[in-house]
Protein backbone atom coordinates (compact mmCIF):
# COMPACT_ATOMS: atom_id res chain seq x y z
CA UNK A 1 0.00 0.00 0.00
CA UNK A 2 1.34 3.32 -1.17
CA UNK A 3 2.35 5.75 1.51
CA UNK A 4 0.36 8.38 0.05
CA UNK A 5 -3.38 8.51 -1.21
CA UNK A 6 -4.89 11.11 -3.04
CA UNK A 7 -8.33 12.76 -2.56
CA UNK A 8 -10.01 11.57 -5.41
CA UNK A 9 -8.60 7.71 -4.41
CA UNK A 10 -10.17 8.48 -0.97
CA UNK A 11 -13.41 10.22 -2.15
CA UNK A 12 -13.74 6.58 -4.30
CA UNK A 13 -13.58 4.49 -1.68
CA UNK A 14 -15.72 6.28 0.47
CA UNK A 15 -18.39 5.83 -2.18
CA UNK A 16 -18.05 2.68 -2.43
CA UNK A 17 -18.57 1.78 0.99
CA UNK A 18 -14.67 1.26 2.27
CA UNK A 19 -14.37 1.24 6.25
CA UNK A 20 -11.50 4.15 6.21
CA UNK A 21 -10.91 5.69 9.62
CA UNK A 22 -10.45 9.08 8.35
CA UNK A 23 -7.52 10.56 11.48
CA UNK A 24 -7.10 14.54 11.46
CA UNK A 25 -3.65 15.44 13.16
CA UNK A 26 -4.34 19.11 13.21
CA UNK A 27 -4.88 21.05 15.85
CA UNK A 28 -8.16 21.70 17.70
CA UNK A 29 -8.46 24.86 16.20
CA UNK A 30 -7.89 24.10 12.43
CA UNK A 31 -10.36 21.09 13.19
CA UNK A 32 -13.20 23.59 13.88
CA UNK A 33 -12.11 25.74 11.02
CA UNK A 34 -12.26 23.03 8.53
CA UNK A 35 -13.16 19.00 8.50
CA UNK A 36 -14.40 16.23 6.91
CA UNK A 37 -17.28 14.49 7.79
CA UNK A 38 -16.58 11.91 10.46
CA UNK A 39 -12.67 12.66 10.77
CA UNK A 40 -11.20 11.89 14.57
CA UNK A 41 -9.66 13.98 15.94
CA UNK A 42 -6.26 13.61 17.39
CA UNK A 43 -3.75 15.97 17.33
CA UNK A 44 -0.27 15.27 15.88
CA UNK A 45 1.34 15.52 19.23
CA UNK A 46 -1.17 13.60 21.41
CA UNK A 47 -0.53 10.36 18.68
CA UNK A 48 1.89 8.41 20.93
CA UNK A 49 -0.26 8.07 24.03
CA UNK A 50 -3.38 7.65 22.25
CA UNK A 51 -3.20 5.22 19.34
CA UNK A 52 -3.08 2.38 20.91
CA UNK A 53 -6.24 3.03 22.61
CA UNK A 54 -7.81 4.75 19.75
CA UNK A 55 -6.58 2.89 16.43
CA UNK A 56 -7.24 -0.28 15.21
CA UNK A 57 -3.90 -1.51 13.40
CA UNK A 58 -5.93 -4.15 11.11
CA UNK A 59 -8.40 -1.07 9.77
CA UNK A 60 -7.35 1.67 6.52
CA UNK A 61 -6.34 4.92 8.08
CA UNK A 62 -6.04 7.69 5.78
CA UNK A 63 -4.16 10.53 8.20
CA UNK A 64 -4.98 14.46 6.97
CA UNK A 65 -3.62 17.34 8.26
CA UNK A 66 -3.41 21.27 6.53
CA UNK A 67 -1.27 20.48 3.36
CA UNK A 68 0.09 16.42 3.95
CA UNK A 69 3.37 17.22 5.43
CA UNK A 70 2.13 16.31 9.39
CA UNK A 71 -0.04 13.13 7.79
CA UNK A 72 3.02 11.97 6.27
CA UNK A 73 5.04 12.23 9.63
CA UNK A 74 2.23 10.39 11.38
CA UNK A 75 1.67 7.56 8.49
CA UNK A 76 5.38 6.84 8.72
CA UNK A 77 5.49 6.95 12.51
CA UNK A 78 2.08 4.60 12.49
CA UNK A 79 3.52 2.40 9.77
CA UNK A 80 6.77 1.63 12.13
CA UNK A 81 4.17 0.89 14.82
CA UNK A 82 2.92 -1.55 12.81
CA UNK A 83 -0.39 -0.19 11.16
CA UNK A 84 0.31 -0.81 7.57
CA UNK A 85 -2.32 0.02 6.33
CA UNK A 86 -2.06 4.00 7.51
CA UNK A 87 -2.02 6.68 4.46
CA UNK A 88 -2.00 10.25 3.93
CA UNK A 89 -3.96 12.68 2.46
CA UNK A 90 -2.03 14.08 -0.80
CA UNK A 91 -2.55 17.84 -0.57
CA UNK A 92 -4.23 17.32 2.89
CA UNK A 93 -7.66 19.23 3.53
CA UNK A 94 -6.66 22.39 1.67
CA UNK A 95 -6.35 19.94 -1.48
CA UNK A 96 -9.71 17.81 -0.51
CA UNK A 97 -11.62 21.11 0.20
CA UNK A 98 -10.24 22.55 -3.87
CA UNK A 99 -10.84 19.40 -5.63
CA UNK A 100 -13.18 17.89 -3.78
CA UNK A 101 -15.99 19.34 -1.25
CA UNK A 102 -16.17 22.79 -1.92
CA UNK A 103 -18.40 23.38 1.24
CA UNK A 104 -15.10 22.49 3.73
CA UNK A 105 -13.34 25.85 4.44
CA UNK A 106 -10.19 26.84 2.74
CA UNK A 107 -7.66 28.89 5.37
Amino acid sequence: MEYEIAPEELKAQQEAGGDVVLLDVREPWEFEIAKIANSKSIPMGDIPARFNQELDPEKHIVVICHHGVRSMNVTAWLRQQGFEKAQSLRGGIDRWARQIDPTVPVY
